[in-house]
C-alpha cells in the first residue's frame, strides 16, 4: 500500500498531459518491474504506452491504467489514481497467477483526455482476446456502471485575409467573425438537438491584434450523443453551423478530428454484479437516483475496448467537498487520505471481481488474496 500510495502522489505531483506522459509511463513501469512483470515500454509503437505481463495461464486480464492530466488542471480528473489503483490490482492478482492459470496484462494507456490513446492501441492489437478489461476511476460518488456519452472531438480552423482594422477593412476577410456566426449558430441549434446530447468548445486562436483583421482562428470542439449511431448526425448538424460561419464571412474551413470517435459503453453485466458485491463489503455501495447519472456519463476512450472484449468502468469516491471532475478543488482531493483509501479499496474490488470472474468462467480454487 504505501508504493501505491507514493506512485500516486508522484504522479500528482508531476502532471503530464496527452501524448507527453514519459515520466508517468517509467514511473508505473517501475512499479510493475520491480514487482516481477515483464514490461514493455513504448508498446504498440506509442512513446508513452506500456504494457506489463505477469504469469502465463490461458486465462487472461487486461488491467488499465491511465496517467494523463488536463492543460492548466493537472491531475483533476484522477488519473494519477488511476494509474496506482492499476498496479496494485495487478499486483494482487499477479501473486496468486500461477495457480489459477492466468496471466495478468497491464496496460499503460496515453491520452484519454481527448487523444483517444486505448483506439490507438486497439488498432494496434492491443487488448484483443481479454477475458476480462477493467479499470476504477475516482468521482465524486461509488458508483459502478459507466454510462458514458459517445463524442467526437475535432479541432476547427478558419482562415481569411488580414487587413488593418482601422484603414481598410472592407480589404479583410475576418476569421473570427466566421467563428462567432457558428458559436451563435450551434446555440440556436442546442433547442432542436436530442435531449442528453452535449456540444461545447473552446476558440484557442482569436487572432493577434485588435487593429488587425484575424486572418486565423482556432477552436476545439465536442460533441457527445448517446450512442455513435446518434453522434453521426448530430456532429453533421454541428458541422454545419461551422459552415455557415465561413459562408456568410467568406473564410475558408477547416475540421479536423483530434481522434477516432469515443463510443458508448458495453457493460459486462455479470462482472459489474460481482464488483458491486465486493464494493459495497468494502463500505462502497453504489449512489443510486441522481447522484449516480453525472459522472459516470463522462466519454472514456476505454468504451471502445468495452465493444470488443468484456469491460467494466466503476467510479470510486474520493471525498472531494463539493467539486467534481475537472475543477481544480477534485484535483486537491486527488492526493490526501481519501484519495489513498481509494486505491486501496478500488484495487482490492478489482482484483477480487477480476478472481471471481474467472473462477465463474472456467478456472477452480480461487481464493480472493
Amino acid at each position: 500500500m504505501p508504493s501505491l500510495v507514493a506512485l500516486a502522489r508522484t504522479l500528482h505531483a508531476h502532471p503530464e498531459t496527452a501524448w507527453e506522459e514519459h515520466r508517468a509511463a517509467a514511473w508505473v513501469a517501475e512499479a510493475l518491474s520491480g514487482s516481477g512483470f515483464t514490461v514493455t515500454a513504448h508498446a504498440y509503437d506509442l512513446p508513452t504506452a506500456l504494457f506489463a505481463t505477469a504469469g502465463s495461464g490461458s486465462r487472461r486480464v487486461g488491467v488499465v491504467a491511465e496517467y494523463d492530466a488536463l492543460p492548466g488542471l493537472g491531475h483533476a480528473c484522477g488519473h494519477n489514481l488511476i494509474a496506482a489503483t492499476a498496479v496494485g490490482t495487478a499486483r494482487a492478482l499477479a501473486a496468486v497467477a500461477d495457480d489459477l492459470d492466468l496471466t495478468v496484462e497491464v496496460y499503460g494507456t496515453p491520452a484519454e483526455e481527448g487523444g483517444g490513446g486505448k483506439i490507438e492501441m486497439l488498432e494496434r492489437g492491443a487488448f484483443t482476446g481479454l477475458d476480462l478489461a477493467l479499470m476504477a476511476h475516482p468521482a465524486p460518488a461509488d458508483v459502478a456502471r459507466a454510462e458514458p456519452f459517445a463524442v467526437a472531438h475535432s479541432h476547427v480552423e478558419y482562415r481569411g485575409r488580414s487587413a488593418h482594422a482601422g484603414a481598410y477593412p472592407d480589404q479583410g476577410v475576418n476569421a473570427n467573425d466566421a467563428f462567432v456566426v457558428a458559436q451563435v449558430a450551434i446555440g440556436l441549434l442546442r433547442q432542436q438537438l436530442p435531449a442528453g446530447t452535449r456540444v461545447h468548445g473552446i476558440m484557442t486562436n482569436g487572432g493577434q491584434a485588435p487593429n488587425a483583421i484575424p486572418d486565423r482562428t482556432e477552436g476545439r470542439w465536442y460533441v457527445r450523443a448517446g450512442s455513435l449511431a446518434e453522434l453521426a448526425g448530430v456532429e453533421e448538424r454541428v458541422n454545419r453551423c461551422f459552415e455557415a460561419g465561413a459562408l456568410a464571412s467568406g473564410a475558408s474551413l477547416t475540421i479536423t478530428p483530434e481522434s477516432r470517435p469515443y463510443s458508448e459503453f458495453r457493460t459486462d453485466e455479470a462482472a459489474l454484479a460481482v464488483y458491486e458485491r465486493h464494493a459495497t463489503a468494502l463500505g462502497r455501495p453504489s449512489v443510486t437516483g441522481a447522484g449516480a447519472a453525472r459522472m459516470n456519463r463522462a466519454s472514456t476512450d476505454f468504451a471502445n475496448v468495452s465493444q470488443v472484449v468484456p469491460a467494466i468502468h466503476p467510479y470510486v469516491r474520493v471525498d472531494s467537498h463539493g467539486s467534481a471532475n475537472h475543477e481544480p478543488g477534485f484535483a486537491a482531493a486527488c492526493v490526501g487520505s481519501s484519495a489513498d483509501a481509494a486505491v486501496h479499496d478500488a484495487a482490492t474490488a478489482l482484483a477480487w471481481t477480476a478472481l471471481d470472474v474467472v473462477a465463474e468462467r472456467g478456472v477452480s480454487g480461487v481464493t480472493h488474496p
